[in-house]
């Protein structure tokens, strides 16, 4: 019998609790839909640029067509990312000048060329030269999936630690106190990020650090861009948790968002081909910090640029963090008016 009263205390804890009742249907179920729109999407299309390559005898059938008239501008959109290869004439040999950054697209690009020209030219005399903008044929996945795999924990584990912390101060009657005297609302806000924030500047450098000289993650660009990227990611992540830890009342409640806001970022962060991903959905990803902070990772790490190239999707982080700093002094309203 006392069993039976414990579990049904139990059940009718999780039925108040609304929130959690609903995450329990809701959040796997946003999650598996997730999985399906990726994995349901449509093939890879190659995007490839010929430069005065007769294809009377070519199938072109397979992949997204550009004719150029110099190399240079298949060149210029080889680095815009515009087109994934593109194909030219040294006499009579092809050459193919792949972007490189994504051996799985470089994989493709190859297959096609490769079903592509006439048997008759496959031979030792015509066997093409492959040049790669970035990267190498030796490339693995681990190179190009690494630096969205580190932004993700960076911003994971930030999430979670000032979300967690920032509710404790909440519950143990820190942030009343707090409250009840002068100081005003984006004080606090910004003496609590500030505080925490030391030691995630710490923890972001000590895993970057790790990954790149232990791990041996490809490196191409500067340790110092990698480090900004990685700390402004980190800003983004603890201005909100600390804006999401306002509407929880316990850890629970604070783990909650995780399947919800943290999770669904990591579909739009590049791990997958966005591409490939079901446009009624894909227009979510610009809309994400890891969206912007992926990208700038990679353009450090794997194609060696530097801060020019990246300083967009850096101000895009830091207006990130900006907007979840101003939301948070609005929060802070439920508890005092100032």
């Amino acid at each position: 019998m006392r069993v039976l009263a414990l579990g049904k205390r139990i059940l009718r804890q999780i039925i108040r609790d609304k929130r959690t009742l609903g995450l329990l249907i809701m959040a796997p179920i946003l999650v598996l839909t997730m999985l399906y729109l990726v994995f349901e999407g449509e093939d890879y299309i190659p995007k490839v640029g010929l430069v005065d390559v007769p294809t009377g005898k070519m199938e072109l059938n397979g992949a997204e067509i550009t004719n150029y008239d110099s190399e240079k501008d298949a060149a210029n959109d080889l680095v815009n990312r515009d087109i994934d290869a593109y194909i030219a004439l040294e006499s009579q040999t092809p050459k193919i000048v792949l972007e490189g950054s994504d051996p799985a697209v470089s994989g493709t690009v190859m297959k096609w060329f490769q079903s592509t020209l006439p048997v008759a030219h496959i031979n030792d005399a015509l066997k093409p030269e492959i040049e790669y903008l970035h990267g190498s044929e030796d490339m693995g996945s681990f190179d190009y999936f690494g630096p969205v795999l580190l932004g993700f924990f960076v911003f994971f584990f930030v999430f979670l630690i000032a979300g967690v912390s920032f509710l404790r101060e909440r519950t143990k009657g820190t942030l009343e106190r707090l409250m009840a005297s002068p100081i005003r609302k984006w004080e606090i806000v910004l003496g609590y990020i500030l505080g925490f924030g030391l030691f995630t500047m710490i923890q972001a450098t000590v895993i970057a650090a790790y990954a790149v000289y232990v791990l041996d993650m490809l490196m191409e660009g500067s340790f110092f861009s990698l480090l900004i990227i990685i700390l402004l990611l980190s800003l983004t992540a603890l201005t909100l948790g600390t804006l999401l830890s306002s509407f929880a009342n316990n850890e629970l409640q604070m783990i909650q968002f995780i399947p919800l806001v943290v999770v669904p970022q990591i579909f739009f962060s590049g791990l997958f081909n966005l591409e490939t991903i079901s446009e009624w959905i894909s227009w979510i990803g610009p809309f994400t910090p890891l969206y912007y902070a992926a990208d700038a990772l990679r353009d450090v790490m794997v194609r060696g640029y530097g801060f020019n190239e990246i300083q967009l999707n850096l101000l895009v982080l830091f207006g990130f963090s900006l907007l979840f700093f101003f939301l948070n002094t609005l929060v802070l309203r439920k508890y005092r008016k100032i």
